[in-house]
């Protein structure tokens, strides 16, 4: 990635949220979702949009260039991506992966001029038998975690969701040891969201997103996502979905290039017509 440099910004509470930024263009920043970083989560898209726009990878309080705080709550997370958009000044175009903090960004700041979101996650949509089953995995990768063994949580986390074949690329490229060293974030963070509920299951939050919104999902996804894919387009006032054939929840680093030109696409368009 070309002319990389970092941007910061100061939350309220006095923690510091940082984002590597790279290339030239009109601004796009790339929320993280609840596994890794902006860094480790976005690098392969990034790497096909640098020549058109400037890229902006900010983490969560914790990871990556980000000053660490024990509020991980998902409102306080919110908050902290929210004043990381404010200090550019500008409009911007946004994009989320999985975790929600995309959506509710983009439903309280004027200044999120176009929304991408790639399987955006409502957990509320999960019947008995999956909750069940995910509980399992939560419990797992907690227990893992508890015996320092974190790549294993790592591991075992990612098989919520992500599948088999996918996993096995993420292991390849190096993405669950590179994202091993914050389980411990990951497992506070989700802790305080399922205690909280799902952020976006209200429908008003979607219904007060004015901008433009592309919703990505993969043709091989798993059924959550597929059916919260659905429900965000159809309760966002301005939002049109859009398949990424063969491709699953790990898309970001499994089709990068794919998803790198739908998201291109997008957002000029979006730029055009503004």
């Amino acid at each position: 990635m070309s002319n990389q440099r970092t941007h910061h910004v100061t939350t309220t509470d006095g923690v510091t949220i940082g984002g590597t930024v790279h290339g030239q263009g009109p601004p796009l920043v790339f929320l993280q979702g609840s596994i890794g970083d902006g860094d480790i989560d976005w690098q392969a898209v990034v790497g096909h949009l640098t020549g058109r726009f400037t890229c902006h990878l900010p983490s969560m309080r914790g990871r990556g260039v980000s000053g660490d705080h024990p509020d991980l709550s998902f409102d306080r997370l919110a908050d902290d991506f929210l004043a990381y958009v404010d200090s550019i000044g500008e409009p911007t175009g946004l994009v989320g992966w999985s975790a929600p903090f995309a959506p509710v960004v983009a439903a309280q700041h004027d200044a999120v001029a176009a929304v991408a979101l790639f399987e955006p996650s409502m957990l509320s949509l999960m019947g008995e038998q999956e909750q069940a089953a995910v509980g399992d995995i939560f419990a797992r990768t907690g227990g893992l975690a508890a015996e320092g063994r974190l790549v294993d949580a790592a591991r075992a986390f990612a098989g919520f969701p992500f599948n088999d074949d996918e996993i096995a690329v993420l292991e390849d490229t190096g993405y669950v040891e590179a994202t091993a060293r914050y389980v411990p974030h990951l497992l506070n963070h989700l802790q305080l969201a399922m205690e909280h509920g799902d952020p976006i299951a209200d429908p008003a939050l979607l219904g007060a997103i004015s901008a433009p919104v592309l919703v990505l999902l993969g043709s091989d996804t798993k059924p959550l996502f597929a059916a919260s894919a659905r429900t965000v387009t159809d309760r966002v006032p301005n939002a049109r979905m859009q398949e990424i054939s063969g491709a699953g929840h790990a898309a970001p680093v499994t089709h990068p290039e794919t998803l790198a030109e739908a998201f291109a696409e997008f957002f000029l368009s979006a730029q055009q017509s503004a």
